[in-house]
This record gives C-alpha cells, structure tokens and sequence, in this order.
C-alpha cells in the first residue's frame, strides 16, 4: 500500500512521536510510507530531523503556517495533489485539522477513481464536539477516524454514523524504555537522594494542566512524609506563576525539583521516580509520559481526565483519584508506604507496556482501520 502521513506541524512536540513511530511500524510489514511535514527551525529537536535520523526523510516539505489559509496554500494545495498523483497514493493519513484541510483540498484536483482514502487521527481524549464543522471534518469528510484510545472511539462512534472508527493507545520505544535498575547518579544531579521518596509529573507548566492540584497536594505529602520529594520535568512559559511562585508561597520549594526540559538521559531520570504522577492530558491524548513510566515499570498516579484511567488500571497496574489534594496525597503516600504494592503495579504496568503500548500494536490498529476505509 502506498501511505502518506502528513502534518503541519514541524515541531517535535506530543503528537509527532506517535505519528513517526507508526510510519516506521509501517513501513516495516512493507508499505510504502512517504512523509509529508514542514522543515525545522533552527537547530533544535524537530519533527524532520529526528524523522531523518530515525531513517524516514521527509518527501514533500510543507511550508510552516497554522490555520486554513484559501490563497495562500494554493501552492501547497497543487504540490500535494501532484505528488499523490505521481507516487499513485492509496491512503492518506491527517494528523491536524489544516493538513486535513489541505488534502481536501487537493483530492479535488484529482478524478475521483484516483482518489487516495482519507484517514483522520483525532488526538484528545473524549466526546468529539459536535459542531457543524467537527461533524463535517470528522465525520463525512474523512474515511476512517484514528482515536487515542479504544473507549475513545467508541464514544464518538454516533458522530461517525457507522463509518470505520478505532482506538489505539499510543507507541512506546520499548528498547529505550524498559525497567531496569535505577542509577543512583541521576539521582544526584538532580539534588535527590538514595532515601527520598520521589512523585515525578511530566508536563509542561501550563495553565491548566492543575499545578495548584499538584502542589496543594504536594504540601500534604510533606507533612506526613519527611523524605518525600516533587520531580517536576517539563516548562512552559508560565512556569514562574504557575507552580514556581506558588510552591515558594505554600513554603515547599526547598523540596520540589524543577529540572526543566530533558532530553538526551530522560529514560535514566524517568527511572529515578518510585512513582509517576499525571493529572491532565497535554496536546498528545495519548499521554506518552505515562506510557513511558509504565514501559519501565515505574506505577501511576492520575485523575481519571481522558484516557488516563483506561492507561492507568485502577489497582492494577497504578491508582486513579478524584482530583482532590487529599485523595492524590493520600494515594501517592499508599505507595510509599507499602513497597510489595509499589513492586506489583510497576511489574503489572511494564506487562500492559508490553502488550498494549508498542509500535506493533499501533500499526496493527492503524492497519486494520487503512483497510476496512479502503473497502469501503
């Protein structure tokens, strides 16, 4: 089958490692998988690099714009419809509302027997809603829609009135993330030691991503437990109002860790966590930092926002709380305190890694749905 996968998006930002990872699962059971992106800016991480580096170069360079633009794409319109004509493409898969748009735009410069199907991923978890222009765009304009999650799908299966929709939770590089033994000096560049009990979170410093939910329960855990300390990757533009000053104002900055963004030993400091803890999904629905902490064994704390509690198994392989202060404090202090529980969830989690979280898996969902669009 010859496949195009495209995205406006040239940042390596939530979204893009699925996609990349699901190109590369496909292109190994032998499809002809182009990628279609905009070039990177600067020198920093991009979609097109870690695309080239990962053996996938990009073969259309988009131009770097947002939104739907009717004059100023037309070029980008004519040089999609030209190469999906020339490489004889069977199946398109969209990744964002303007890549979708800029397809649609350029199946109308092809016959219709010529026609590639078009595939739409929907990337948040939950209902679908149902404006006009989503049931236009993600209901009759698009062949197959690609959910985040299983219970996702199925959720927004009346918005598709019986056309092909699936699930799939997201790909995990399972070489790079697998449990192991915790390396003490990752610990020590952060300023933590061998006898503290750590809850990491991974997410950008954002708004409404509940960091007053995470401190406020963070100073609770604290107060009954000594060693306990707050690992906090990620930033964000508003890092300083939204849990910088407030941690400094709850009086527990001199037990929380801002390490910021990291990149190239992030599996090692992942693993430095005794549990992970994630209260609201970022733009990536999949939540790949859960996915992540699982693939290495380490359990989960989250709120029930999105598909966390179907990543999350309530007592099985982590634990989901209301998303009270006292409840999240109280389940992060459970685990601490009970090392034969940590032990079982993390063991179970790194097994529903195994099975459910692997690029194997995503390609086998995203394949199944490639060919029930095209028969129909």
């Amino acid at each position: 089958m010859n496949l195009l996968q495209i995205t406006h998006d040239w940042k390596w930002t939530g979204p893009a490692e699925p996609m990349l990872r699901l190109g590369l699962a496909l292109r190994d059971r032998g499809h002809s998988v182009y990628l279609a992106c905009p070039q990177g800016e600067g020198e920093g991480r991009s979609l097109a690099s870690e695309a080239c580096q990962a053996g996938l170069t990009p073969d259309l360079i988009l131009e770097r714009a947002k939104g739907v633009r009717l004059f100023a794409d037309r070029e980008d319109v004519q040089r999609l419809a030209d190469f999906l004509r020339e490489h004889e493409i069977e199946l398109v898969h969209t990744w964002h509302t303007r890549d979708q748009i800029l397809v649609l735009r350029a199946l109308r410069h092809l016959p219709a027997k010529n026609r590639p199907a078009l595939i739409r991923s929907y990337r948040v978890g939950g209902a679908i809603p149902a404006w006009p222009w989503n049931r236009y765009l993600l209901g009759a304009s698009c062949d197959g829609l690609l959910c985040v999650s299983p219970g996702v799908a199925a959720i927004n299966q009346g918005l598709r009135k019986g056309r092909p929709t699936s699930g799939a939770f997201g790909a995990v590089d399972l070489a790079r993330f697998t449990p192991k033994p915790r390396d003490p000096a990752a610990r020590e560049k952060l300023g933590l030691g061998r006898e503290h009990h750590v809850v990491g979170i991974v997410a950008r410093m954002q708004t409404h991503r509940r960091f007053d939910l995470l401190l406020n329960a963070a100073k609770i855990l604290f107060e009954k437990d000594p060693m306990a300390r707050l690992l906090v990757i990620g930033r964000g533009t508003h890092a300083q109002e939204v849990a910088i000053e407030p941690a400094r104002r709850l009086g527990i900055a001199d037990r929380i860790c801002f390490a910021g963004y990291i990149q190239n030993d992030f599996e090692d400091v992942l693993r430095s966590m005794d549990l992970l803890t994630f209260l609201v999904p970022g733009s990536d629905g999949t939540c790949r930092a859960v996915l992540e902490a699982a693939a290495c064994g380490i359990p989960a704390v989250t709120t029930r926002r999105g598909t966390l509690s179907e990543i999350v198994l309530d007592g099985e392989t982590g634990l989901c709380v209301n998303e009270d202060p006292a409840d999240l404090a109280a389940a992060w202090l459970r685990i601490f305190e009970d090392e034969a529980l940590r032990a079982r969830l993390g063991a179970a989690a790194a097994r529903r890694a195994q099975e459910h979280f692997t690029p194997q898996n995503f390609a086998d969902k995203a394949e199944s749905l490639y060919l029930e669009a095209l028969r129909e």
